[in-house]
């Protein structure tokens, strides 16, 4: 189905990029569709065969784009169909591309900031797999010979390797079926269990300030492309992950239709809502220029979240070394001590 269709964000950003130039070089649109397919394979390949075909019936770009959900967002869909109206397509081919070249550098922040933590957690792993399956057997062999009675931690520790080590294939089994489950529940409570996970201590600051600077950046495109603010905020709100946000520009977007601002629908979130934010909002909507407030805005709190990823990771980074640390050190002390406690009654013989 087409509808299910997805690019990665490179593969998009390609295409944006690669139209608005062969536009901006005076080259008719069908003409430019043809030339982007020169060069293209796989899903991209489908999605301009559809598009060619789309113009020539003579639909609009945004209607045949809207097709394809997970690759053209509702912000994307609806900049490029006021572009086309407003006979300013190009602009908005390069808005659109600086925007998915800030969403990519944004996601890619995140991902740099998790590599380290992560790594850290498939070391452990890697070195709890090989004392449970190459250190612990043979220590639990001479333990055997010598017939003696250990202590609850190593018997533990030698019950877990035979475990691992005698049901390897069953231990797989499950391991798929949990993963299959969870899976499946996620999909079933995706909200619920973000919103949980978003609630957590480390991690709720850092959505809020991520969710605020994607709003913005998203909200100043859909402005500066002359939409009203009431379909600019709508479309906005639906990149932001945290339902305590969405929740409170819902309210925003029902207040400006009742004759208010937004600014003082973002004061009904105070408590969260950065005060920098609601004041430059202010400021934009006394001065007619609340596009650029937002463009500022996004601009700050990217900066903002950059700080606050290096922050996170600094403090994360000592606690899984502490907690992996631990854990080895438990588990070799779980053998070791009762082979010197060996050793010391042999010397005491």
């Amino acid at each position: 189905r087409m509808s299910n269709l997805t690019l990665k964000n490179s593969e998009k950003l390609s295409i944006l990029r690669n139209f608005a130039i062969l536009l901006g070089s005076g080259i008719p649109i069908i003409e430019a569709v043809d030339s982007l397919l020169e060069d293209t394979t796989g899903n991209q390949r489908k999605i301009l065969s559809t598009l060619k075909i789309d113009l020539m019936q003579g639909q609009q770009i945004a209607v045949s784009l809207a097709n394809y959900p997970r690759v053209f967002d509702k912000v994307t869909v609806n900049l490029i169909k006021a572009a086309e109206e407003a006979g300013t397509l190009e602009t908005t081919l390069h808005d659109l591309r600086d925007h998915v070249q800030k969403e990519m550098e944004f996601s890619d922040k995140i991902k740099f900031a998790m590599i380290y933590p992560i790594l850290i957690m498939i070391v452990f792993i890697g070195v709890l797999f090989m004392i449970l399956v190459v250190v612990v057997p043979k220590i639990a062999t001479v333990f055997s010979r010598l017939k003696v009675d250990l202590p609850l931690p190593t018997r533990i520790l030698i019950g877990a390797s035979d475990i691992l080590i005698n049901n390897t294939f069953l231990l797989g089994l499950g391991f798929v079926f949990i993963v299959a489950v969870i899976i499946i529940i996620y999909k079933k409570n995706r909200e619920l269990i973000l919103g949980l996970y978003f609630s957590l201590p480390i991690i709720s600051g850092l959505v809020k300030q991520i969710d605020f600077a994607r709003f913005c950046r998203s909200l100043y495109l859909l402005l500066y492309s002359g939409l009203p603010i009431t379909i600019a905020l709508g479309l906005a709100q639906d990149v932001v992950m945290n339902s305590q946000i969405k929740n409170l520009l819902i309210r925003s977007r029902e207040m400006i239709i009742g004759g208010k601002k937004l600014s003082d629908g973002l004061r009904l979130g105070k408590k969260y809502v950065p005060t920098m934010m609601i004041k430059l909002v202010e400021a934009g909507e006394r001065s007619g220029t609340l596009d650029k407030s937002m463009q500022e805005l996004s601009e700050h709190l990217d900066y903002e979240v950059t700080n606050s990823l290096k922050a996170a990771t600094a403090i994360l980074e000592p606690i899984l070394l502490v907690i992996v640390g631990i854990s080895v050190f438990g588990m070799m002390f779980a053998i070791i001590a009762h082979i010197y406690s060996l050793i010391g009654q042999v010397g005491v013989i």
